[in-house]
């Protein structure tokens, strides 16, 4: 509650506020208003279009932020040893790539460390898990501006966008198989599928799609079914070895994504975090 207060009085909004803090406006006002109670007095004047902070905001703002550093200080303080919990966020294509064995390395090197691996698999609501300190670690598609400064980057592994074909396919070039078959889309929700329909939409406008789906797994199964082909980020070699499904290299145009690791400046620091971050560029180098 204290981070979204002094979030609120840096930003000049709720709604603002919620997008540093990662949750709705509706959360904020709630926890506005939780602090209220526990203070006694209101913390925002609500008269006008523009709620304005009280003196007892802006005086608790400087305690509150004052107390977050310290705070943040002490989580950031290295541990002698690489022990304890971490909360690591992936997408899905990376969660069935490169995390199996960077976590199989981290079990091995360091058996103390508790990774607990985060249920959510797509880039922006992981990177607002991370910014409201639900999870501590994201490795994710790097928004094409670079990210929040406000963040650590460590870049992974830049990934090809590649046009898969089912393997009873013998010739043809992307715009003669887009003809031929339909196309099955990297779902546009995510960011990575994002990109993907972009350069559809400018290279092969006469695609018809049939289906979007989230999963490369799955798009990668419905193209070894014969279904249709698919532009996707080149997935990992076994599964398409396992599926049968052909990898066809797109013009140089073609968009790409840069996987990367993120976390918050107040862990800049972590052993723990460290010790992951070694463990996925390994697997990747």
């Amino acid at each position: 509650m204290l981070s979204t207060l002094a979030a609120i009085l840096e930003r000049g909004s709720f709604a603002a506020a919620a997008q540093q803090v990662g949750c709705t406006p509706s959360a904020v006002s709630l926890q506005v208003k939780q602090l209220e109670v526990w203070f006694g007095q209101p913390l925002f004047d609500r008269s006008a279009r523009i709620v304005k902070p009280t003196s007892l905001a802006l005086e608790a703002g400087v305690v509150a932020r004052e107390m977050i550093a310290r705070l943040d200080a002490l989580r950031a303080r290295p541990a002698m040893a690489v022990a304890g919990r971490v909360r690591l966020g992936a997408i899905a294509s990376v969660q069935s790539d490169a995390l199996p064995q960077a976590l199989r390395r981290l079990r091995d090197l360091h058996p103390a460390l508790d990774i607990e691996v985060s249920p959510i698999v797509d880039s922006d609501p992981l990177l607002g898990a991370l910014k409201a300190a639900q999870i501590d670690l994201a490795v994710l598609v790097r928004p094409q501006g670079g990210g929040s400064s406000r963040l650590i980057w460590q870049n992974l592994a830049r990934q090809p966008y590649v046009m898969l074909v089912p393997a009873v396919v013998t010739a043809g070039t992307p715009q003669e198989l887009l003809r031929r078959f339909d196309l099955i889309r990297y779902d546009p929700a995510l960011t990575g599928g994002r990109l993907a329909a972009q350069y559809v939409r400018q290279a092969f406008p006469q695609a018809r799609s049939i289906m979007d789906l989230r999963s490369i797994d799955a798009i990668v199964a419905m193209v070894s079914a014969g279904l249709g082909v698919s532009i996707v980020p080149q997935p990992r070699r076994a599964l398409l070895r396992a599926h049968g499904v052909q990898e066809l290299r797109l013009a140089r145009n073609a968009p790409t994504r840069q996987i990367a690791m993120v976390r918050r400046n107040a862990d800049a620091g972590s052993r723990n975090l460290d010790a992951v971050a070694r463990a996925l560029a390994e697997v990747y180098a």
